[in-house]
């Protein structure tokens, strides 16, 4: 037996002395270096009490050390827990009880924040900061530079990434070895990567796009990566002569257009840009393609399968699609209420079904069985349709999902906190688009009666509870909200009247 993701992705590059990570103090880390960083993390998260199958949260900024520990997670056998770095104690609270973590490491800032939740959900709390110290590599220091790896299957899980649904409640979408090698293989072949590639990454970690997706095609094809901690104009625009590909968020890309610097001579050299995790929109295709002569391929993927479609790589790259359906990976449009294809062209509800697809969701049986179908059809909940020529297109989502610079957002948890505030009756959120982030979050607030609400007042609160990307970044008091003849809010009434209301940027 073997350990398909590890073998495939590190183990044939522990003798490599070639370039795998190039960090922003022009310090270089080897493919062989990284591995034995990754040895010793291994010996540490078994000594932690970590087992084959056992969930290990990590909640730490960007850094070689961090994806290290995603490296040993797999050749350990333990499943990786990628938490977003903005979330905070009360909503990291859920994820630690609910996936059941052996083990969380937190930015050693976070200690004391976190540890009365570790210990109340019986899980270890080791600390590892961005510098890569902390209490875990105190662990790991002298633990050996090599490690056994642990026998694993190709339907073995690998990784917890937990995804929300309109109900508010979040759900753990497991993902196996398979899931994940099976999509990093077919696009390092669609996309073109080789050894000679050197990957631009100022994407996080802590999501599908930066780690399974960048990073793994990028090991896969044994490349380097450019690994800088954030997106920052002046440091991407640095370092862009010395990159092939870089890969982004749509908010990459028009901040990168509002710089002069960033222009056709700047990109010359440059193999592909690509785009996801929020619509590109097709403003920004004509605007780079006029400034750069690149034109951007966008693709479509989630968090439960990875990527599911993509503009070609030689070929009609088109503004407003996801291009087609990869290799091995079916995409068919149904209706929503019957699950029956329609007619080409119609729009319905996107389904998928590949060696991408998730295994189902953690400890939510019912769950996987309404959205994951018996032959195998995930139910997405985007809605789109597929065009005479066979390009996919997302016209909508079911369920009200807000993308914005490529996070995701359930209104129903916004609003929620909404609700709870003083003199609030009721809330709607929304997202409209937003110039810099593909779309942002709007609330719309009704009154109790006679009460008047501080808007103020409620920002300042949210921030406590909520993560910065999740938080409105414009409320709006209003007499009622509107609403059918079902007495269901109409969401779209509110997106249209509010469409304008970020007609310039907003910070961040």
């Amino acid at each position: 037996m073997a350990n398909p993701l590890y073998d495939s992705l590190f183990g044939r590059h522990a003798q490599a002395q070639t370039t795998f990570l190039e960090l922003p103090d022009g310090s270089k880390l080897t493919h062989a270096d990284f591995l034995r960083t990754t040895a010793r993390y291994a010996h540490a998260i078994v000594t932690a009490g970590c087992a084959p199958g056992d969930r290990l949260a990590v909640q730490i900024e960007k850094s070689p050390e961090a994806l290290a520990v995603y490296a040993a997670c797999v050749q350990a056998g333990v499943v990786f827990l990628p938490l977003n770095t903005a979330y905070t104690p009360a909503e990291l609270d859920y994820f630690i009880e609910n996936a059941g973590a052996t083990l969380v490491l937190c930015d050693p800032r976070k200690y004391e924040a976190l540890k009365p939740i570790a210990e109340g959900h019986g899980a270890a709390l080791m600390t590892l900061d961005r510098a890569g110290t902390g209490s875990f590599a105190e662990a790991a220091e002298h633990q050996p530079e090599t490690f056994e790896t642990v026998d694993r299957a190709a339907d073995d899980l690998a990784a917890f990434l937990y995804t929300s649904g309109t109900t508010g409640r979040s759900k753990g979408a497991m993902l196996s070895q398979g899931n994940l090698l099976s999509n990093a293989e077919v696009l390092l072949d669609y996309w073109r990567f080789s050894s000679d590639d050197v990957l631009l990454h100022a994407l996080p970690i802590f999501h599908t796009h930066g780690l399974f997706v960048a990073t793994n095609v990028m090991l896969l094809a044994g490349g380097s990566m450019i690994f800088l901690p954030k997106f920052d104009t002046d440091t991407v625009i640095a370092r862009l002569p010395y990159a092939t590909t870089m890969m982004g968020v749509p908010t990459f890309y028009t901040r990168l257009l509002d710089d002069d610097r960033f222009d056709r001579d700047l990109t010359a050299h440059m193999r592909l840009f690509v785009s996801g995790s929020a619509p590109l929109l097709a403003d920004t295709h004509r605007q780079f393609e006029a400034r750069t002569g690149h034109r951007i391929l966008e693709r479509y993927g989630m968090t439960e399968t990875n990527m599911n479609t993509s503009n070609p790589y030689d070929g009609d790259r088109r503004a407003g699609t996801v291009g087609f359906p990869l290799p091995g990976v079916e995409v068919k449009v149904t209706d929503p209420e019957t699950g029956t294809e329609v007619a080409q062209g119609e729009v319905g509800s996107l389904e998928v079904r590949g060696p991408n697809v998730f295994q189902g969701y953690w400890q939510m049986p019912e769950k996987t069985a309404a959205e994951l179908r018996e032959d195998g059809f995930f139910i997405t909940g985007d809605l789109g349709l597929i065009d005479a020529q066979g390009y996919v297109q997302i016209v909508g989502r079911g369920k009200d999902l807000i993308i914005s610079g490529g996070y995701n957002i359930y209104p129903k948890e916004v609003e929620l906190a909404l609700d709870e505030q003083p003199g609030v009756l009721e809330s709607a959120v929304i997202g409209v688009p937003h110039p810099d982030f593909g779309e942002s979050v709007v609330g719309v607030l009704v009154p109790e009666p006679h009460a008047e609400i501080n808007t103020e007042s409620i920002g300042r609160d949210l921030g406590e509870k909520l993560a910065r990307f999740k938080q409105p970044k414009k409320l709006v008091v209003v007499d009622s909200l509107p609403r059918n003849t079902m007495g269901k809010v109409q969401k779209n009434v509110l997106r249209d009247t509010y469409a304008t209301v970020f007609s310039e940027p907003v910070e961040s």
